[in-house]
């Protein structure tokens, strides 16, 4: 998504691949603890979990409960520690960021098989991860997460034919914001899109900062250059809506207005990303947070290509 990543931002929701995000942080969600979670163990059919290597760097399905677990205190760390995000009693009595849907998604994980080696094994540790939740799953639950910020039903019913992926609760460990680990996570997802036939990516991605006058240049760039083609529209919640169009798009510098956007904004807009109508404040994370829609035909031909060869040559 992002030419070339720099590695010093810790901003978030959302690919050597050409495109590369430098940085993931996208803390949606509620925060519950799941009773169940003890018991789950993740069977995903003839999707091999492994899904790219790079190096010492792994991109793979969690499979276990365990995994999950290790995923969980990964965001706990980014979100609660290093970020502003206000942890309720379940999160700090456990040390994990958790909610009912981490028992429902597919976890994206990175690990890295040169950790530091504990009692003489060498132990892989997560150092990123993103969160999966496809349609169907959602839709025999408890519906998309996204749901709970912007009025996407609409949206999805206009596209009855088309299968919706959410991606949301990513984050990347600090020392491993680069290129190489943001492209083997991208790799993960495409391998994943391309094995459930997905056809349209959504989330919700964030902006640090809860005042809308201190963004309004990224926000009013989006509503002026970024807005959606005609039947992909989404807003949000009225109760939860707050104005985009800030500045007049006479008064928006776009070169500036990209500068000021985070880094995985910016590289869903080299995609071909568009946002929703109105963006939505998120006081317990300290975020402001803006609707992607991606649809997989809006992807360039260049990264579609990219992200195929290297899904051909995991598979070889």
């Amino acid at each position: 998504m992002i030419p070339s990543p720099s590695t010093n931002a810790a901003t978030m929701q959302r690919p050597a691949l050409a495109p590369v995000i430098n940085t993931l942080v996208s803390p949606k969600g509620m925060t519950k603890f799941i009773p169940g979670l003890s018991k789950i163990v993740r069977h995903h059919g003839s999707l091999d979990p492994v899904l790219g290597r790079l190096g010492s760097l792994e991109v793979r399905l969690a499979t276990t409960t365990k995994e999950i677990r290790k995923a969980q205190k990964l965001r706990f760390k980014v979100f609660f520690k290093e970020m502003s995000a206000a942890p309720n009693g379940a999160s700090l009595i456990s040390r994990r960021d958790v909610d009912e849907y981490d028992a429902l998604c597919d976890h994206l994980l990175v690990l890295d098989h040169d950790a530091k080696k504990r009692f003489g094994k060498q132990k892989p540790k997560v150092v990123g991860t993103y969160r999966l939740l496809r349609q169907e799953v959602a839709d025999s639950h408890s519906g998309f997460y996204t749901a709970g910020e912007y009025d996407i039903a609409p949206l999805i019913k206009a596209h009855p034919s088309l299968r919706f992926l959410e991606l949301g609760r990513s984050c990347v460990l600090k020392a491993y914001r680069n290129k190489r680990t943001v492209e083997l996570l991208w790799q993960g997802i495409w391998n994943y899109v391309q094995h459930h036939r997905i056809d349209v990516m959504i989330g919700c991605a964030s902006l640090e900062g809860t005042d809308p006058k201190e963004l309004a240049l990224p926000l009013s760039f989006l509503h002026h250059y970024a807005a959606p083609p005609t039947g992909w529209h989404a807003a949000a919640l009225p109760e939860r809506f707050t104005a985009m169009d800030i500045l007049p798009k006479e008064e928006v510098d776009p070169k500036a207005a990209l500068h000021a956007l985070p880094p995985l904004i910016k590289g869903y807009l080299r995609l071909g990303a568009s946002f929703g109508r109105g963006a939505v404040i998120d006081h317990q994370f300290g975020t402001t947070d803006v609707l992607v829609i991606l649809p997989v035909t809006a992807i360039s031909p260049r990264y579609v290509g990219h992200f195929s060869a290297a899904a051909n040559r995991q598979a070889a």
